[in-house]
């Protein structure tokens, strides 16, 4: 098994990553829940249908965090791909209607897309033991009371984050599977 970073499409299958992706120009995009509520849907998707399964994350105002595990292929793409293009979409859909205005900050130069909101090459790291899943899981979950973010005074607060169901069993969008399962 090679333990180098990958690119999300190179991600294997069947192996734990840690996956960091970006909202271009790092802004604050994900600070609206819908588009929150639209990263949670994708997710649940990809779990209902038995193609990832997801042991942590969290949703920041410009970044997501995942421990996930890739299952099989979405049709002939890689479920990695599937999420981002299906977000990237359903972002554009949203802020059409929502906030016309800011989906121009989204407008892509180049020739193979109008609008672009992910970052390219999302940082993708295999979790080779328990030990580092579980300080990927406990950075996740630390997020969000980091002075630079400051959105809740305890990790199990975090609505956006599945540290309350590490601490509570609670699952509240349905999309987790606890990472010793």
């Amino acid at each position: 098994m090679n333990i180098f970073h990958k690119r999300q499409g190179q991600m294997d299958y069947h192996y734990p990553y840690f996956y960091t992706n970006t909202i271009c120009s790092f802004a604050h995009l994900l600070i609206d829940d819908n588009l929150k509520m639209i990263i949670i849907n994708s997710l649940k998707f990809l779990v209902d249908q038995k193609l990832i399964e997801v042991y942590g994350y969290g949703i920041m105002p410009n970044h997501i965090h995942l421990i996930w595990n890739m299952l099989k292929l979405n049709r002939k793409e890689a479920p990695a791909a599937s999420f981002t293009k299906f977000t990237a979409h359903q972002f554009r859909k949203y802020l059409m209607v929502n906030n016309p205005t800011l989906i121009n900050q989204y407008r892509s130069q180049k020739s193979d897309r109008i609008f672009q909101f992910w970052k390219r090459d999302p940082l993708a790291i295999p979790l080779s033991r328990e030990s580092i899943l579980i300080q990927k899981l406990d950075y996740i979950h630390d997020n969000p009371i980091k002075e630079k973010w400051n959105l809740c005074t305890y990790p199990e607060d975090y609505k956006w984050s599945s540290a309350n169901f590490y601490e509570t069993g609670i699952d509240q969008f349905k999309i987790l599977t606890h990472f010793r399962d």
